[in-house]
């Protein structure tokens, strides 16, 4: 088997594993190591490649960034169950409950709150769906249009901080999570104001579909539904400080941050007296099976990866994507294109640690600004647990909704926001100074080099300041080298 073949059919057999519906991890994994034993046996490589495997691996569980993943998950879970969902929907569909399409206005306001206090999509999804979906069908709300705004509210979890979508991205990216989170954050709000856009066009355009509430439902006033709507608040804009506040002001890494959060999730659900032993266990075990899931992939990943850069699949991809018509608009078309079309069949995790680790040395060759490539995935990759008929937000608000609730009504409701979450695509490339906005320094970028701008990459920090932020992957370094070395060994070897 020629040398140069070997990338393109280890790619294509992975994509036929893929399909044929085996746990990507165990794809991954073996898909490395039965080319990385071909390659061996043909003399294509040496057998002292594998001696990377078990340092990369240990350079994983090593990698302090993941540990935001746990602490955020784990956080989400308790906030679901301490009742601040149940009462924040009940006080703000109150204060919106007089105007037509109120409880869909309130709806995506809580969902952006529980976005920035939990990061967890499934816990927004499954808690507004069983809370207010029964109670926006009883006052007459389009199932199409009340399941399409939980399901896309729940979603506003992937890109608005703290977001593990971002994290993964960052990690992968090999950037600050820091700046991707601040680079997310004004996006991440657009989107939910796009949201509530649409809900006023659906009010107008169909009264019918969006009505008020009526007045015998709106039960507080006034003095008492201010006083109420003020101490229902305080919790969750708490937490949000608590996390992002002090990511944002340097005080903590993400990963600190993430633990002040889990604690402050705990001490609210103490509060409420709803934090036992149950709520506990069921809590961690969610944790322990989402945290596994992930690592068990990024592994998988690590394997593959691994083979696929030592029969140069990695000089592969870059030719391939950097000969593509139109520079660096081409390549941002087509990697959107294959993300989009990739997200109704993966996982977003699984399209973070499988095309992020090609495609971001392409766009660092093409001049592009990792945290805002990173940020623009981040949006796209949302479609993800959007997309009929594999979305994961369906699956959960499927499971909660009522049986008078169609399936095709849950699909045909997330279709206009799927549109809506493209269109966010779309401004990010034509804008990107609401990402960039992350930077202390003027952006400068090169004149008349694309008719849209697209951002350069940062420039070098100084030595001083490189320990001034955590740097997702930074545990990896050593693993990195010692591979990179014997990679490169090989290479000159043939």
């Amino acid at each position: 088997m020629p040398h140069e073949m070997m990338a393109p059919i280890m790619f294509g057999a992975l994509v036929v594993f893929l399909l044929l519906g085996y746990p990507v991890a165990f794809s991954l994994a073996a898909n490395g190591i039965f080319f990385g034993l071909i390659g061996i046996e043909l003399g294509l490589l040496k057998p002292e490649l594998l001696q990377a495997l078990p340092e990369r691996v240990f350079g994983i569980m090593r990698n302090d960034t993941l540990l935001a993943i746990p602490f955020f998950t784990f956080m989400g879970l308790i906030l679901e169950r301490s009742g601040m969902a149940e009462e924040l929907l009940d006080t703000i569909g109150q204060l919106f409950g007089a105007v037509r399409g109120g409880l869909a206005y309130a709806v995506v306001f809580v969902g952006a709150l529980l976005a920035a206090t939990t990061g967890v999509v499934a816990a927004s999804v499954i808690s507004m769906g069983l809370i207010s979906l029964p109670i926006m069908l009883r006052y007459g709300y389009s199932p199409r249009l009340a399941t399409g705004v939980i399901a896309a509210s729940g979603t506003l979890a992937q890109i608005i901080p703290p977001s593990l979508v971002l994290i993964v991205l960052a990690d992968q990216l090999g950037k600050s999570v820091g700046d991707m989170y601040q680079g997310a954050f004004i996006p991440g709000l657009t989107l939910a104001a796009f949201y509530l856009g649409y809900v006023l066009l659906i009010s107008i355009i169909q009264p019918h579909a969006a009505p008020a509430l009526p007045p015998p439902a709106r039960t507080l006033r006034g003095w008492a539904l201010a006083a109420r709507a003020a101490i229902s608040l305080v919790p969750p804009l708490t937490l949000i400080f608590l996390v992002l506040g002090t990511i944002f002001m340097g005080v903590a890494t993400p990963t600190e941050g993430g633990a002040m959060g889990a604690t402050g999730a705990l001490a609210l659900a103490l509060a409420r007296r709803r934090l036992g032993l149950s709520l506990l266990r069921q809590a961690m075990d969610a944790t322990t099976k989402l945290t596994s899931f992930v690592i068990f992939i990024l592994v998988g990943s690590t394997v593959f990866g691994l083979i696929f850069r030592a029969v140069d699949g990695d000089l592969w991809v870059e030719n391939l994507l950097t000969t593509l018509p139109g520079g660096a608009m081409g390549f941002l078309i087509v990697v959107n294109l294959m993300v989009f079309l990739l997200a109704f069949f993966l996982d977003f995790f699984e399209i973070a640690f499988i095309l992020i680790p090609l495609l971001a040395p392409v766009a660092a060759k093409l001049g592009i600004d990792l945290v805002w490539f990173g940020v623009m995935l981040g949006v796209n990759m949302q479609t993800s647990f959007m997309h009929p008929p594999f979305g994961f937000a369906l699956f959960y608000l499927r499971s909660v909704a009522p049986r008078e609730v169609k399936t095709s009504d849950i699909y045909w409701g997330a279709i206009p926001f799927v549109v809506i979450q493209l269109i966010m695509v779309s401004l990010v490339i034509a804008l990107p100074q609401i990402v960039l906005h992350y930077k202390s320094d003027e952006v400068k970028r090169e004149p008349g080099a694309i008719e849209l701008q697209i951002p350069m990459p940062d420039a070098p920090a100084p030595p001083q300041e490189t320990q001034k932020a955590e740097t997702p992957g930074a545990a990896r370094d050593d693993t990195d080298k010692a591979s990179a070395e014997i990679e490169k060994a090989l290479r000159q070897s043939r």
